[in-house]
């Protein structure tokens, strides 16, 4: 063989390698895509919104219902967004230069406290709520206590957080 012939043999084997790369590279991205689809397709589906939920209540109870969660909800905000604030310090102390692991494990605690707190006060009167209703209503109603977690993945994939108002 001659030096050209093995020249033109190296290009042509080192095409064919590149080619079989971006091949194999494709094919693990589309497989984990597939994956995720599956397990999508897998999870149940998620219940209505709470304002769905009660549209679909009674009409003489609706209104009462209603006002009485949103109240509930706006005593809860400062809670949440104690929550909130403290989760930003934690985060904002972490990525500086005078870093303090205690004062974000604190803040971080901080957080996860305010944000139970304001959760619970939901729940209980969410509960309280559904005592006042029918049982027809009642059963309507009652997936209000489903706890949906941060990063709620959507049926096309794309991840958000949940409103924190249950």
């Amino acid at each position: 063989m001659t030096s050209k012939t093995l020249k033109s043999v190296l290009v042509v084997s080192v095409a064919l390698n590149l080619f079989a790369l971006a091949a194999g590279a494709t094919l693990l991205v589309t497989r984990a895509h597939v994956e995720k689809r599956v397990e999508a397709q897998q999870r149940p589906p998620r219940t209505a919104s709470p304002m769905m939920l009660i549209g679909q209540l009674d009409p003489a109870v609706r209104d009462r219902v209603r006002d009485t969660l949103r109240a509930s909800a706006l005593e809860v905000r400062p809670d949440f967004e104690e929550a909130r604030q403290k989760r930003r310090e934690a985060v904002a102390i972490a990525s500086s230069d005078a870093f303090d692991s205690a004062r974000v494990t604190t803040l971080l605690a901080q957080s996860r406290e305010a944000e139970l707190r304001g959760r619970a006060r939901l729940e209980i009167d969410a509960v309280n709520v559904l005592e006042t209703l029918e049982p027809a209503d009642r059963k309507a109603l009652s997936a209000i206590l489903t706890r949906r977690g941060r990063g709620v993945v959507r049926s096309d994939g794309e991840k958000k957080a949940p409103p924190p108002a249950h």
